[in-house]
């Protein structure tokens, strides 16, 4: 093999090694999937040229909840659904709940997710004694699909200088970390076990309703033993449904 020969290979054969590397994922330029969605869009044979309008971006129907219409939604959903006491069935009885109509995205949202069946799929999660029991949540994956299918949604507190912390209070859970406004979480709540009240939360949890019958029942939760986590080791789930 002539020395032209083995330099015309010796050329290929480097081309080939460096058309190998660049398309080798490296550590260094690696993003996750959502970033290579978002840096490799789909192609499209429309092209956004001056000579294409874009059609402006059209909000979702108010079919069901999602974190970015909650606030329209609700709204709509508490004038056209009035009720305002619930049955939270447990194996040790039953709690009814008032709910306040002066606090009507919460109250409408408590009412909507009792319709939809989200809290039948939920337990009392947190006990601590002599302070509160808390419901709205559970392992079951069934909760967490449907959280996630109205996307998680928040709503804006509404604190009442005359809705207190008081024994029997509902309130609505919330997260404190990046919550600087304290949106509450609809999907969780809490019912005040301490016969005093718990009003230092009076201002950082929106009270929603109160209990009007059961108390005894949430008492007895309140005694169940629980782990380190505050999470009874026997589970009682919940069955919600409107009364009137």
């Amino acid at each position: 093999m002539n020395s032209t020969l083995i330099r015309l290979f010796l050329v290929g054969f480097s081309f080939l090694i460096v058309a190998c590397k660049s398309d080798s994922p490296s550590s260094t330029t690696s993003v996750t999937t959502h970033e290579k969605r978002k840096a490799n869009p789909r192609k499209s044979n429309v092209k956004a040229t001056s000579e294409v309008p874009q059609k402006p971006e059209e909000k979702r129907p108010l079919d069901s909840i999602n974190q970015e219409n909650a606030i329209d939604f609700l709204i709509a959903y508490d004038t056209l659904n009035p009720e305002t006491k619930v049955k939270i069935e447990t194996k040790f009885g039953d709690i009814i709940l008032r709910l306040f109509k002066d606090v009507p995205l919460h109250r409408a949202s408590f009412i909507f997710l009792t319709k939809m069946g989200y809290f039948d799929t939920t337990c009392f999660y947190r006990v601590v004694p002599n302070f509160v029991v808390q419901a709205g949540n559970s392992e079951l994956r069934k909760t967490s699909e449907i959280r996630n299918k109205y996307e998680n949604y928040t709503i804006p507190p509404e604190f009442r200088s005359h809705r207190k912390h008081n024994y029997g209070a509902v309130a609505a859970a919330r997260q404190y970390e990046n919550n600087i406004s304290k949106k509450s979480t609809p999907f969780e709540f809490y019912i005040v076990t301490k016969k005093n009240g718990a009003h230092y939360l009076d201002g950082k949890h929106t009270v929603f309703g109160e209990v009007i019958s059961g108390m005894s029942v949430a008492e007895r939760i309140s005694r169940l033993k629980t782990g380190s986590d505050d999470w009874p080791y026997e589970d009682v789930f919940i069955k919600a449904s409107i009364i009137e």
